[in-house]
Parts: C-alpha cells; sequence; structure tokens
C-alpha cells in the first residue's frame, strides 16, 4: 500500500472498493497510419482501420460468418495426413511447432473448409489463417483444396479460395511443393465442370500459393493494399537491377496491370461475390442484392421505382 491508502480509514476503504484493472487488450494501434482503435469499433468495421481505411488481418472464423448468409456455414473435417513425414527439426521440433500453432489458434491446420449460401447461391470456401504458421501450404492445405473442389463438384456449387499465406511450408520440403500443381488440378477440375472458382486475394498472398491456384482463378477480387507476388521485393531488385515503385506487388498496382480484376473493400466483398457468381451461373440472387422487389403473384422479380426529388414550389 502506498501512503495514501494508510491514511484512508478501513471502513471507508470497504466502501469505497478497490480499483479495477483496465484489459490490455481494449486498444489496437493501426499498422498504417498508426492511429488508436478500439476493439468494439475495430470488429464492427470488419477490422478495416475507420481511421485511414487500412485493412487488417481477418480471422477465418469472423470472415466466413461476414460472408455466408445469416452467418450460418457448415464446417468440414480436413483429410487426414500424417505430420511430421520428414521428422524435421530446426530450432524447434517440427511437431512442437504444429503443436504451438493450433494452441494459438485452436485450428487443427491453416485452412479451413466450408460450405453454405452466400445471397441463396452455393458455395464452398476454402479459407486461409495466416496466423496459424504464415498460413503456409502443407500436405493437409493441399489435401483440403482437392476435397474442397470435390464438394464443389457434387454440390454444383461456386468454389472460392481464400489464401493468405506466405507459400509452401519448409518443413515438408517437396511434399509440400507437391502440393503447387495437386492444387492446380484440383481447381481445374471445378473449371472443367462448368462451375466457377473465384479467388479472393488478402494480405499477404506470396510464394508458392501466389504460383499455383490463387492465380487460376475464373475472376480475382482483392482487398485494398493486399500484398500480392512470388518472391520477396529486394530479391527482385538484386535480380532485375531496378527500382521498383512503391506500390508494387500491392492490389491496386495488380489491378491496373490485369492481374486483378477487382478491388473490394471488405464490407463490399460480400455483395460483390453475390453478383459476380449470379452472373457467371446465370442465377438470381436470394435475398435479392440489386434493388429489386418480387411480385407478390407470380414470383417473378420487378425493379424498384426509383426515388425522385420533389418538385420545388
Amino acid at each position: 500500500m502506498n501512503w495514501l491508502s494508510n491514511l484512508i480509514p478501513p471502513r471507508i476503504r470497504s466502501f469505497v472498493g478497490e480499483q479495477k484493472e483496465m484489459p490490455d487488450n481494449l486498444w489496437q494501434k493501426c499498422s498504417s497510419c498508426e492511429g488508436m482503435l478500439f476493439h468494439r469499433d475495430l470488429a464492427v468495421n470488419h477490422n478495416v482501420c475507420y481511421h485511414c481505411g487500412h485493412h487488417l488481418r481477418f480471422s477465418v472464423a469472423d470472415r466466413l460468418e461476414m460472408m455466408f448468409d445469416e452467418g450460418k456455414y457448415t464446417s468440414h473435417d480436413l483429410p487426414k495426413v500424417a505430420h511430421d513425414p520428414l521428422k524435421f527439426k530446426d530450432q524447434k521440433r517440427y511437431v512442437d511447432r504444429i503443436k504451438d500453432a493450433q494452441a494459438k489458434t485452436g485450428l487443427n491446420e491453416a485452412i479451413t473448409i466450408a460450405s453454405g449460401e452466400m445471397g441463396g447461391l452455393k458455395v464452398v470456401v476454402a479459407a486461409f489463417n495466416f496466423r496459424y504458421m504464415g498460413g503456409s501450404m502443407s500436405m493437409v492445405v493441399g489435401e483440403a483444396i482437392v476435397k474442397a473442389a470435390e464438394l464443389a463438384l457434387a454440390n454444383k456449387a461456386t468454389l472460392i479460395t481464400i489464401p493468405a499465406s506466405g507459400g509452401a511450408r519448409m518443413q515438408e520440403g517437396m511434399l509440400s511443393l507437391m502440393q503447387m500443381p495437386r492444387s492446380i488440378i484440383a481447381v481445374e477440375m471445378v473449371k472443367n465442370a462448368g462451375l466457377p472458382y473465384i479467388v479472393i486475394l488478402t494480405d499477404p498472398t506470396t510464394g508458392g500459393v501466389s504460383a499455383s491456384f490463387a492465380m487460376v482463378g475464373d475472376i480475382h477480387i482483392a482487398e485494398p493494399g493486399t500484398m500480392i507476388g512470388f518472391a520477396g521485393r529486394r530479391v527482385i531488385e538484386e535480380t532485375v537491377r531496378e527500382t521498383l515503385p512503391d506500390n508494387f506487388q500491392t492490389a491496386e498496382y495488380l489491378l491496373e496491370h490485369g492481374i486483378v480484376d477487382m478491388v473490394v473493400e471488405r464490407k463490399e466483398m460480400k455483395r460483390a461475390l453475390v453478383n459476380v457468381i449470379s452472373i457467371l451461373t446465370q442465377k438470381a440472387s436470394i435475398p435479392d442484392f440489386n434493388g429489386t422487389k418480387k411480385n407478390k403473384k407470380n414470383g417473378t422479380k420487378k425493379p424498384s421505382k426509383p426515388s425522385t426529388p420533389k418538385e420545388s414550389k
């Protein structure tokens, strides 16, 4: 106790009560503008800075809840694959790194498979979690993409992948690199069946992931400011011996050069997805995102009357 608390009589001290400690996770600093963000306001804004619009990394659970109708979807078990096939060890055993990542994220692996509806349209989503070993692509991740493609084929649904990865998982060596062609074959099965394959590029999408399934979609949608590339900036500059533009390997730069089709803010992502899927599948979305109403008599839709400003007297 300090000298002030010693002077306060015990009876008054018990009435006033002890000072409660303030939780240390109420605020977060934006990595772009360094503005302070209150955690509740940040959650309402889908982890987008409300000062500068910078898109912070988003958890898989929150992203899926935001995208699926009423936040409801079915999670699918990941394929069972032998862990640590190479008995790899660097500063720490690979099996210990897996246990640490599972404890940190509460997930079994760096990918989640979910199925459900967006705007009443069937979709299967394979989403990466960067907090799990940098979203690196392991054998389990490769098998999961194959399973997601098979689910899309079985349900005649659109396949959506949401990469957020540093590339192949080095602890699995060549076995991890083999997932690159396997993932491409998996999504080609979906495309050959006439089903849409859409990629949502999130920060970061690099390495073997960007060199495989992440760049062969029918439509590529990126979040603003997303880093997209294969090798690092410094490696490229040393190779080509040129200074690269400041916005090199960003979603906006790739949009200008035709590699990305759309750059969409997170809050508008579901609307954009539903519109794209509706066009590709030639199916109307329910609920409607285009401001049309259903005709009560025959169930057909008619455009809602646009509001016109009243004439001034």
